[in-house]
């Protein structure tokens, strides 16, 4: 055993020896190697890698995963107004070139997300500043987006860095202006609902008029139909009794004469004042019935 132990030992210093020699680049890493203070290589695909032993060459990683930097204080912003917003942002990014990465940062990513949020912020001023407020928190807010994007990514590739992406996460009135801003909008609300009100009674009048005219129309309209076939039903009318008459005129007149009772003495409280032999009563004169002596004829002359 004791003979062993000192192949042992030298197992260890080997074994030891060769493990400084390997190292892992996962696939969310990126590696630089050094060598006495120099970068020598740099690894940005996954896989398993040899080097030096220290102090010959050492071994830096770098983490190039997707990261976000979020303001935890909303950034206050002077719109073209000179009014003040309240604006959250944050950005996505990743490290591009690991090598200038280091050379800029170092392996210190809290010094990279400081320098990225001074840029966020110069971007951000620079968008906001020429646009009125009513434009930020509408309908410019995604041209803001995208020209931050491009002003920072810009930038920010020198530096080793890829923006994937910025974002307006939200935008609030400072209290100063938050009333004065909400009763404007208010205004403009009613203003609008005012107009739409105005147009709506506008359309509904003409839509009446439109309406009554096509009725007048088509009463009109219809009455002339009306008195056009009431007009040949009289003529036709008029050519049957003409035709009756002439077939029979003794009967024709008898008829009529009946029709003329008929409408005389509707109602019990009809009163005639005619003489017996007046030309009303003649077919009863042609009768032979005496008009003078009869009850009934007395009572009917009374009538």
């Amino acid at each position: 055993m004791q003979r062993l132990f000192p192949y042992l030992i030298g197992l260890v210093i080997v074994l030891a020896v060769l493990s400084s020699c390997v190292f892992v680049v996962r696939e969310r890493d990126a590696a630089l190697v050094f060598a006495l203070g120099e970068i020598r290589d740099t690894y940005t695909e996954p896989g398993l890698y040899f080097k030096l032993p220290p102090p010959f060459q050492n071994v830096v990683v770098l983490d190039k995963r997707l990261q976000t930097i979020e303001n935890k204080d909303p950034e206050r912003i002077q719109t073209a107004e000179k009014k003040n917003l309240l604006i959250d942002s944050f950005i996505k990014w990743r490290i591009s070139d690991p090598l200038q990465f280091y050379v800029t940062f170092g392996s210190n990513t809290r010094a990279a997300e400081e320098r990225l949020q001074a840029q966020i912020r110069d971007a951000l001023n620079a968008s906001v500043n020429v646009r009125t407020v009513k434009e930020v928190v509408s309908s410019e807010r995604g041209a803001i987006m995208d020209e931050m994007l491009r002003t920072v990514e810009r930038r920010a590739a020198p530096l080793g860095v890829e923006i994937v992406d910025v974002r307006l996460r939200r935008i609030d009135y400072v209290p100063e202006i938050a009333e004065s801003v909400y009763r404007r909008m208010e205004a403009e609300r009613k203003e609008e609902a005012n107009r739409l009100r105005a147009t709506g009674a506008a359309d509904s009048e003409k839509i009446r008029a439109q309406a009554d005219r096509q009725r007048q129309e088509l009463l009109a309209s219809a009455t002339a139909q009306a008195q056009e076939i009431r007009g040949e039903g009289d003529a036709q009318a008029t050519a049957i009794y003409a035709e009756a008459y002439g077939k029979n005129p003794d009967f024709f007149s008898f008829y009529k004469s009946l029709q003329a009772y008929e409408t005389g003495f509707s109602k019990a409280s009809d009163m005639l004042v005619l003489e017996p032999d007046s030309e009303f009563f003649r077919f009863w004169n042609n009768s032979g019935v005496d008009m003078t002596m009869t009850p009934p004829l007395a009572e009917g002359a009374a009538r």
